[in-house]
């Protein structure tokens, strides 16, 4: 049995060390409630921009740019020492943590941010690093774009364990890829909420027969900071920019635990791995229910790269 644990808390938003440090608190307070397995949202550290969703494209550019620039100033360095402090809390409370960050490309330009969510095992060693392939709309001017090199499913003490970013749910073939590598947690950590997309979790339960955990983003307005370039122009309101809606749903479709919508705290749910298994005697989309000799996917998983210098 795994015993899993949705972190449902508004980070401190665009300050990286603190983002960390709020991490490292809940993985310790997961890990006393017994949980195995630790799940944050997308972009949790530090913070998703959701700035991208009320402000013009052009018409806002030295804005976009001011905000831009405490977006990068706080992005990780995967190869740095940044995430140090969650990989030993990993280690030192036998968890497996997944958690979403704004990554600062590292290798070419050292410039570009990615919106990706990254896997670490139980022993603080990185176990995977997925970017998301397809930002949404106005995400665009912010993150670029992924490739298929970390489209993994992976061993882990907690199961077999796959993840998609927000609206890359929608898009079926990448479901199918995790679908494919036999997962048994599906996550889904994300900036959407409400009933519309409970009901996507539902449905790609029934799809893939395996465990779907959404973990949602929760913002309030008084939870940004004070000195947030033109926040009363932007977020005018006493509202919630967002629920979080965090929610696990069964491989039969079922709500399990949650929605836990407009609360921080943490969901926990405890799931029974062989009922991926057992749900999949009647449906298995990449088994028994497959037309190969119809359809076929091929993913490129090969590392993507503008250059290439021949030693």
């Amino acid at each position: 049995m795994t015993k899993l644990a949705v972190v449902q808390r508004t980070p401190a938003f665009l300050d990286k060390d603190k983002c960390i440090e709020c991490a490292v608190e809940s993985i310790a307070e997961a890990a006393s409630s017994g949980a195995n397995l630790v799940i944050f949202t997308e972009a949790f550290i530090p913070g998703y921009p959701s700035w991208i969703w009320r402000l013009r494209p052009r018409g806002d550019w030295n804005l976009s740019e001011e905000l831009y620039k405490r977006l990068l100033n706080n992005a990780v360095h995967i190869d740095s020492g940044d995430l140090n402090p969650i990989y030993e809390a990993a280690k030192r409370q036998n968890v497996t943590v997944i958690c979403g960050i704004e990554e600062r490309d590292s290798q070419l330009s050292q410039s570009t941010l990615y919106n990706t969510v990254i896997v670490i095992g139980a022993d603080g060693k990185l176990l995977n690093k997925h970017r998301k392939l397809m930002p949404t709309n106005p995400e665009r001017m912010v993150w670029g774009f992924g490739d298929a090199s970390g489209l993994k499913v992976v061993d882990t003490p907690a199961g077999r364990v796959g993840t998609l970013l927000c609206w890359e749910n929608y898009m079926p073939l990448a479901r199918y890829a995790i679908y494919s590598q036999g997962v048994q947690i599906y996550i889904a950590p994300t900036y959407d909420s409400g009933d519309n997309w409970i009901g996507t979790m539902q449905h790609i339960a029934r799809e893939g027969r395996c465990w779907v955990v959404g973990c949602g983003n929760l913002m309030h307005t008084k939870d940004l900071p004070a000195d947030l370039p033109e926040k009363t122009m932007m977020f005018p309101d006493d509202e919630w920019v967002n629920p979080g809606d965090s929610v696990v749903i069964a491989p039969d479709g079922e709500v399990a635990a949650g929605p836990m919508r407009k609360e921080a705290g943490i969901l926990f749910c405890e799931v029974d791995l062989q009922k991926v298994g057992l749900a999949k005697r009647t449906l298995d989309v990449v088994g028994h229910y497959a037309r190969p000799d119809i359809f076929t996917l091929h993913v490129n998983t090969r590392p993507q790269t503008p250059v290439q210098f021949d030693v």
